[in-house]
């Protein structure tokens, strides 16, 4: 079983396990004022450039070019980014390395992403989405953000996700739009 907050490593939990209440504190403070890190599919990176959801993405993607969030960015991006319209792939190449945590897809993030489908979250047809949950789950983003309301940022969809993350040991996946940028950037 995984702990519920996985981005503390096993060590970690058994050193905050010895610290003081006040050493606890201290420490969850400093986390809770790293940068964020959020995990983007395509449909951030093209709603840029879509008419509809330009001016709702815009606010997401200054707060990355002014560094107060890390993106994180996986092998299924950029292979979906390879039939993106030229401009989406010239706008992913112009950001720069120090503002993009990269990440693979591995056995557990493909194992993690079929037992979505197995547990009929999302069809078979959904896989490349389920990759995107599975990876974002894995590597414990703070949030996903997505504009894809039939296979992503939809309620039923979120339950059953986290229902699987559950059943599996794995911590719950937070998903959003990336607007308002508000919801993942808490200034507080």
């Amino acid at each position: 079983m995984r702990t519920p907050n996985a981005h503390y490593s096993g060590l970690t939990v058994a050193v905050l396990s010895l610290l003081t209440e006040k050493g606890y504190k201290m420490y969850n403070a400093k986390m809770q004022n790293r940068k964020k890190r959020v995990y983007v599919d395509s449909s951030v990176v093209g709603g840029k450039f879509n008419t509809r959801l330009a001016e709702q993405t815009k606010p997401f993607w200054d707060a990355v070019e002014r560094g107060e969030i890390t993106i994180i960015v996986s092998d299924v991006l950029i292979d979906e980014l390879n039939g993106a319209p030229e401009r989406a792939r010239e706008f992913y190449r112009s950001l720069p390395e120090s503002l993009i945590e990269r990440v693979v897809s591995t056995d557990e993030s493909d194992d993690l992403a079929e037992k979505y489908i197995a547990e009929n979250v999302v069809g078979e047809s959904s896989l490349a989405d389920c990759k995107h949950i599975a990876l974002a789950t894995i590597t414990c983003a703070d949030v996903l953000v997505s504009w894809n309301f039939k296979h992503i940022v939809n309620i039923d969809r979120i339950q059953g996700y986290n229902s699987v993350n559950e059943k599996l040991g794995y911590p719950r996946i937070e998903i959003r739009t990336p607007y308002p940028y508000e919801v993942i950037h808490d200034e507080n």
